[in-house]
């Protein structure tokens, strides 16, 4: 996979030697769409379960339909929220028209509307993984709607 913006972030000096986040959105916000999307413990999650996620509505909807047997897990129910968030962000990005990544100056991954509301979607991740509310979907339709 070709990330050019994490050539980028080995190149540069910064103090500290970190480069924010932000800087790579803005650099190359392709590959960083890409990165967000992986998902690797949900993918596994949800394909364990015969649920396909192909960035869709229609995976959001299949995903607040499992069995949440994450939740006797407290390791597993913090990773699983963090990949839900993520995930839900990638299918906003990809199907709501002016969705975009947007990272706070903590580091923390949004995504920004059209209409400039921002949605915190590792929250909304982590609020569907330890109690299964709000759904997924849910947090899509009322995205969707602004």
């Amino acid at each position: 996979m070709n990330m050019s913006f994490l050539d980028k972030w080995r190149r540069r000096s910064h103090p500290g030697g970190s480069v924010p986040l932000a800087e790579s959105v803005s650099a190359d916000p392709e590959s960083v769409v890409e990165l967000l999307s992986e998902c690797e413990l949900l993918r596994a999650q949800a394909a364990a379960e015969g649920v396909e996620l192909d960035d869709s509505v229609g995976s959001l909807e299949a995903l607040d339909q499992v069995q949440p047997v994450w939740r006797d897990d407290p390791e597993v129910v913090s990773w699983l929220g963090n990949d839900a968030g993520l995930y839900l962000g990638t299918v906003l990005v990809r199907t709501v028209r002016g969705a975009v990544w947007h990272v706070w100056p903590d580091g923390q991954p949004v995504v920004r509307l059209a209409s400039g509301r921002e949605i915190d979607v590792v929250e909304a991740g982590h609020e569907w993984a330890d109690g299964g509310a709000p759904e997924l979907s849910q947090v899509y339709a009322e995205a969707a709607e602004n």
